[in-house]
């Protein structure tokens, strides 16, 4: 492991295997550990990076608030700091993350050899009610009183362990992730408002594969059809990981990694 700066901040990033460069970037309040299973699948055949952002993981404080061009700025700064600058990458991005690599490869074609979006986060109709300076506000406030509280310490570990187990878990001890991960809940609509625009303004490179590989654990398949839209609407293949929760790349990383290694270069 090392750490890089990007903005000032220290970025923890993990770079294994070697070949052709993607980079993994996990969902809302995840770190660099959850993408454990997948990447000893990746890595015989793919030189894998993987970065917690500000506040997440590893990595320092989130001096500010999300951004979807700031998110998708990160990535290609974490591949400079790494030494990856001269490759292209197939970019992956899981929930949240996906809006981030989405918008990569529409900012950065030159930069971007495929797209792969892991149960990502999907916003027909995106919009906001409350300003965003009064939410961020209003969630540094909390934060810090959360923080205040113990409550990080106290309950942080063992929540995700019940979720999620990882012998990582101790980091949710922090209030540091915890400012971070509820930053990323209230920007969320901030972040899905910027793709929309942005899909207007900068189409996908022409060339570029694209997946959607969608979680699927049997009932309504309300949110396979969304998935299928967002694919159709990418001009991307579409796949579906069962039985598998939200967190694909733990339950199914085979697929997962099934879907990167199928990306052309």
């Amino acid at each position: 492991m090392t750490f890089v700066r990007v903005g000032g901040v220290p970025h923890h990033v993990q770079v294994t295997g070697s070949g052709p460069v993607c980079v993994l970037s996990a969902g809302l309040g995840l770190g660099w550990f959850d993408w454990d299973p997948v990447v000893p699948l990746l890595a015989p055949h793919r030189t894998v990076v993987r970065f917690d952002r500000p506040g997440l993981g590893l990595s320092g404080h989130a001096r500010v608030a999300p951004t979807l061009r700031g998110e998708a700025e990160r990535v290609l700064r974490v591949l400079d700091a790494a030494g990856l600058g001269a490759a292209r990458a197939t970019v992956v991005g899981h929930s949240l993350a996906g809006l981030h690599v989405e918008a990569f490869a529409r900012l950065y074609p030159e930069r971007t050899s495929g797209l792969v979006l892991v149960d990502s986060s999907v916003e027909e109709r995106p919009r906001v009610r409350v300003p965003r300076g009064a939410r961020v506000a209003a969630t540094r406030a909390c934060g810090a009183f959360l923080c205040a509280a113990g409550v990080p310490r106290a309950v942080g570990p063992a929540l995700r362990r019940l979720a999620a187990p990882t012998p990582w878990a101790g980091v949710y001890g922090s209030g540091r992730v915890w400012r971070a991960a509820l930053l990323e809940y209230m920007t969320y609509g901030d972040v899905a408002v910027e793709l929309a625009e942005l899909r207007r303004a900068e189409p996908l490179p022409g060339g570029v594969p694209v997946t959607v590989l969608a979680a699927y654990a049997g009932g309504s398949g309300e949110w396979l059809a969304r998935q299928r839209r967002l694919a159709a609407r990418l001009g991307g293949t579409f796949r579906t990981a069962a039985p598998s929760g939200h967190l694909v790349m733990r339950d199914r990383p085979a697929d997962v990694a099934a879907a990167i290694l199928a990306a052309r270069f």
